[in-house]
Protein backbone atom coordinates (compact mmCIF):
# COMPACT_ATOMS: atom_id res chain seq x y z
CA UNK A 1 0.00 0.00 0.00
CA UNK A 2 1.27 3.27 -0.83
CA UNK A 3 0.91 6.28 1.72
CA UNK A 4 -0.48 9.27 -0.02
CA UNK A 5 1.12 12.81 0.96
CA UNK A 6 -1.77 15.11 2.29
CA UNK A 7 -1.39 18.86 1.87
CA UNK A 8 -1.15 20.29 5.20
CA UNK A 9 -3.64 23.52 5.44
CA UNK A 10 -4.24 26.12 8.00
CA UNK A 11 -7.20 28.33 9.00
CA UNK A 12 -6.76 32.16 7.80
CA UNK A 13 -6.34 33.12 10.83
CA UNK A 14 -2.96 31.19 11.02
CA UNK A 15 -1.61 32.10 7.85
CA UNK A 16 -2.21 36.01 8.98
CA UNK A 17 -0.69 35.91 11.49
CA UNK A 18 2.57 33.87 9.93
CA UNK A 19 2.13 36.72 6.98
CA UNK A 20 2.17 39.29 10.13
CA UNK A 21 -0.65 41.09 8.38
CA UNK A 22 -4.30 41.93 10.05
CA UNK A 23 -6.69 39.19 9.20
CA UNK A 24 -9.52 41.59 8.98
CA UNK A 25 -7.78 43.44 6.34
CA UNK A 26 -6.90 40.72 4.03
CA UNK A 27 -9.29 39.93 1.35
CA UNK A 28 -12.54 38.26 1.49
CA UNK A 29 -11.21 35.28 -0.48
CA UNK A 30 -8.40 35.23 1.94
CA UNK A 31 -10.18 35.18 5.07
CA UNK A 32 -13.14 32.48 3.76
CA UNK A 33 -10.75 30.07 2.72
CA UNK A 34 -8.16 27.75 4.00
CA UNK A 35 -4.44 28.12 2.99
CA UNK A 36 -2.00 25.35 2.19
CA UNK A 37 1.30 25.31 3.27
CA UNK A 38 2.21 25.65 -0.15
CA UNK A 39 0.47 28.61 -0.92
CA UNK A 40 1.53 30.37 2.20
CA UNK A 41 5.11 29.70 0.79
CA UNK A 42 4.13 31.52 -1.96
CA UNK A 43 2.61 34.11 -0.66
CA UNK A 44 6.03 34.47 1.61
CA UNK A 45 8.38 34.10 -1.53
CA UNK A 46 6.36 36.29 -4.04
CA UNK A 47 3.27 38.42 -2.18
CA UNK A 48 0.86 40.01 -4.22
CA UNK A 49 -0.01 43.69 -4.50
CA UNK A 50 -2.58 43.67 -1.46
CA UNK A 51 -0.14 41.67 0.82
CA UNK A 52 2.93 43.87 0.27
CA UNK A 53 0.15 46.71 0.31
CA UNK A 54 -0.56 45.49 3.76
CA UNK A 55 2.94 45.22 5.12
CA UNK A 56 3.88 48.54 3.61
CA UNK A 57 1.11 50.68 5.01
CA UNK A 58 -1.14 48.17 7.45
CA UNK A 59 -3.29 48.13 9.53
CA UNK A 60 -0.84 45.91 11.13
CA UNK A 61 -1.62 43.24 13.90
CA UNK A 62 -0.32 44.09 17.58
CA UNK A 63 2.48 41.84 17.36
CA UNK A 64 4.22 43.80 14.75
CA UNK A 65 2.66 47.30 15.84
CA UNK A 66 5.13 46.27 19.05
CA UNK A 67 7.98 44.97 17.34
CA UNK A 68 7.91 48.22 15.78
CA UNK A 69 7.57 50.32 18.37
CA UNK A 70 10.36 48.46 20.45
CA UNK A 71 7.52 47.51 22.86
CA UNK A 72 5.80 44.20 24.41
CA UNK A 73 2.59 43.41 23.63
CA UNK A 74 2.33 44.13 27.10
CA UNK A 75 3.64 47.33 26.81
CA UNK A 76 1.02 48.10 23.60
CA UNK A 77 -2.14 46.93 26.69
CA UNK A 78 -1.16 48.95 29.22
CA UNK A 79 -1.17 51.96 27.10
CA UNK A 80 -4.41 51.59 25.76
CA UNK A 81 -3.66 50.80 22.25
CA UNK A 82 -5.88 47.34 21.33
CA UNK A 83 -6.44 48.06 18.08
CA UNK A 84 -4.47 47.88 14.82
CA UNK A 85 -2.62 50.45 13.63
CA UNK A 86 -1.47 51.54 10.43
CA UNK A 87 2.32 52.51 9.58
CA UNK A 88 1.37 56.33 9.80
CA UNK A 89 0.40 55.88 12.90
CA UNK A 90 2.89 54.00 13.96
CA UNK A 91 5.15 56.81 12.99
CA UNK A 92 3.70 59.79 14.31
CA UNK A 93 3.60 58.26 17.56
CA UNK A 94 7.39 57.47 17.18
CA UNK A 95 7.52 61.20 16.16
CA UNK A 96 5.71 61.99 19.15
CA UNK A 97 7.49 60.13 21.71
CA UNK A 98 5.09 60.05 24.21
CA UNK A 99 6.53 59.53 28.14
CA UNK A 100 4.51 56.02 28.00
CA UNK A 101 6.38 54.77 25.02
CA UNK A 102 9.49 55.55 26.48
CA UNK A 103 9.15 54.00 29.40
CA UNK A 104 7.77 51.13 27.74
CA UNK A 105 11.00 50.84 25.51
CA UNK A 106 12.90 50.79 28.76
CA UNK A 107 11.11 48.51 30.56
CA UNK A 108 11.22 46.20 27.57
CA UNK A 109 14.68 46.63 26.79
CA UNK A 110 15.61 45.09 30.58
CA UNK A 111 13.49 42.51 30.11
CA UNK A 112 15.43 41.25 26.97
CA UNK A 113 18.76 42.25 28.66
CA UNK A 114 17.92 40.12 31.52
CA UNK A 115 16.38 37.50 28.48
CA UNK A 116 20.02 37.43 27.29
CA UNK A 117 22.00 37.12 30.93
CA UNK A 118 19.42 34.39 31.51
CA UNK A 119 20.20 32.69 28.21
CA UNK A 120 23.84 33.01 28.70
CA UNK A 121 24.27 31.19 32.22
CA UNK A 122 21.96 28.70 31.17
CA UNK A 123 24.52 28.09 28.66
CA UNK A 124 27.70 27.88 30.42
CA UNK A 125 29.15 31.50 29.44
CA UNK A 126 28.31 33.06 31.69
CA UNK A 127 31.60 34.36 34.01
CA UNK A 128 32.03 34.13 37.14
CA UNK A 129 33.08 38.34 39.09
CA UNK A 130 35.94 38.35 40.81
Amino acid sequence: MTSRKTTQTMKPATAAKKLEVHLESTPAEFQEGVVSRDELNALQSDPPEWLRNLRRNGPHPRQVVAAKLGISISGLARAGLLDPLTTEQINALKDENPEWLQRERATHAEVKKEEARVKAKSAGTDQPRS
